[in-house]
């Protein structure tokens, strides 16, 4: 008798093709999915990370914020503390936050700082958060020094200052005016809104809102509680 050959009738080998073609698919999908899950979370580490950043930068020039009580000199300094309600705000004031780079620079603590946004050249849904620092104060504290970016991808910039005689949260400051002339905010509220990845759609850009508050170590002390007491 002639030995029946063992092998694979057409039925069962395009049976075998199918299941492969569907464990593929599976494990392809189970792997993208991964993948964008990690890139979500890589994207909102680094958002987080800028915000930080930035933020414990700025909370560091506004706390050292400073104001020459002589307002007499002429032609010498300027020393000012000026905040603009612009949506998104911008600032500029003088700081003792500056830090030597090199060893017998003719520098001090003292800075001017000057704050703000434009639109970002990479991306036309976001702006970048600029920052200016002129290692000497002089007649003009919005221009002089380098500038430099700060965060990216910035929706929103917006900062409160508290006033330490009326006890009241204002969206604008200037101590070049007649109210708040040479004086400034005890404390500022600040809050920084980047574009992130949302959690649920990972390719849609959502904002997100980072807040924290400062007090000014130079400002005057409140003249009464905030309950009026």
């Amino acid at each position: 008798m002639r030995r029946r050959r063992a092998g694979f009738t057409l039925l069962e080998i395009l049976v075998a093709i199918g299941v492969l073609a569907i464990i593929a698919a599976l494990t392809f999908e189970t792997i993208a999915g991964a993948i964008r899950a990690r890139d979500m979370l890589e994207a909102n580490d680094a958002m987080t990370q800028s915000a930080r950043v930035a933020l414990s930068k700025l909370k560091r020039d506004l706390a050292l914020a400073w104001l020459t009580p002589n307002t007499q000199a002429v032609n010498t300094f300027r020393t000012v503390f000026v905040a603009r309600d612009d949506n998104p705000d911008r600032l500029w004031f003088t700081s003792l936050s500056h830090q030597r780079l090199y060893r017998d620079a003719r520098e001090s603590d003292q800075t001017e700082i000057t704050l703000w946004t434009e639109d970002d050249p990479t991306r036309s849904d976001a702006m970048v958060l600029l920052r200016r620092e002129a290692p000497r104060i002089d007649q003009e504290p919005e221009e002089g020094g380098p500038i430099l970016p700060l965060a990216y991808g910035v929706v929103g910039f917006d900062v409160h200052f508290l006033d330490p005689v009326k006890n009241e949260w204002k969206p604008e400051w200037d101590s070049t005016g007649v109210d708040q002339a040479n004086r400034l905010p005890r404390a500022a509220q600040i809050t920084l809104t980047l574009l992130g990845p949302d959690e649920d759609e990972g390719e849609t850009l959502v904002p997100y809102p980072f807040t924290t508050t400062v007090i000014l170590e130079y400002a005057p002390p409140l003249t009464k509680d905030l309950l009026g007491k």
